[in-house]
């Protein structure tokens, strides 16, 4: 049995990817959220007594304690490949969808930094933004190619066919950054978007995102910093 820790789920990007697989998959986990206590590096204490790294996302495998006890698995492509192993469909079983999905999943875990930087996960506001900076617009252009690249090729409606897979978790933060700040993208790839938005387990994730009692002002701050609120969904 796996136990998933994660952070707010309002927030907290890097929690969903493997926690959206992991409920599209049906694969059992027991969930536990620990939210953001703070600043940058504020939760690491509390982070580190189930984490190696202090962060979240953290996969903990509770095997058979007499033969070689509980595994911690922590940084989210990790996690996905950790059960990869042990579950089929996590990735496409077709080869060159496997490739091309691994490589998209990979540029997502290491590009798209002005993405990152100036849209921010907040998936109950509606944020307008002042501008949108010559690196964003780039990251958005980069995202529209490789989405309807992916759809076009392998036959959607997900990015390497016809199933949920890795490659899909990972971009399903960048759906909540679509919706919270509007950003410019093709009706192609604002079509998976909202594929995205309507998987039950998204609707899961949002709604008890709206429902959460935590407004962490690191977080709140960083939504806001390009920008201006429109519309704010959240129930506390």
């Amino acid at each position: 049995m796996f136990d998933l820790y994660i952070a707010n789920k309002n927030y907290s990007s890097w929690s969903l990817r493997p926690w959206v697989l992991m409920k599209a998959l049906e694969i059992p986990f027991n969930e536990h959220l620990m939210p953001f206590e703070g600043g940058l590096g504020a939760s690491h204490a509390t982070f580190i007594r189930f984490s190696p790294s202090g962060l979240v996302p953290c996969l903990v495998d509770v095997a058979d304690v007499a033969d070689e006890g509980e595994q911690a698995v922590w940084d989210s492509l990790a996690i996905i490949e950790y059960l990869a192993e042990q579950h089929a469909n996590v990735w496409p079983s077709d080869k060159t969808a496997r490739a091309w999905a691994r490589s998209a999943t990979a540029e997502m875990h290491s590009g798209f930094s002005a993405l990152r930087d100036e849209c921010p996960m907040n998936c109950g506001m509606r944020v307008e933004l002042n501008s949108l900076s010559a690196n964003l617009k780039a990251d958005v252009a980069r995202l529209d190619a490789l989405w309807q690249q992916g759809i076009k090729r392998f036959g959607g409606p997900f990015l390497a066919g016809e199933h949920f897979s890795a490659v899909d978790a990972f971009y399903a933060p960048v759906a909540f950054r679509v919706q919270t700040f509007n950003l410019p993208i093709h009706e192609k790839s604002q079509a998976y978007v909202e594929r995205l938005l309507a998987l039950p387990a998204m609707q899961a994730w949002y709604q008890a995102a709206l429902e959460e009692p935590w407004h962490e002002p690191m977080h709140e701050a960083d939504t806001l910093k390009n920008g201006s609120v429109t519309a704010d969904y959240r129930k506390a």
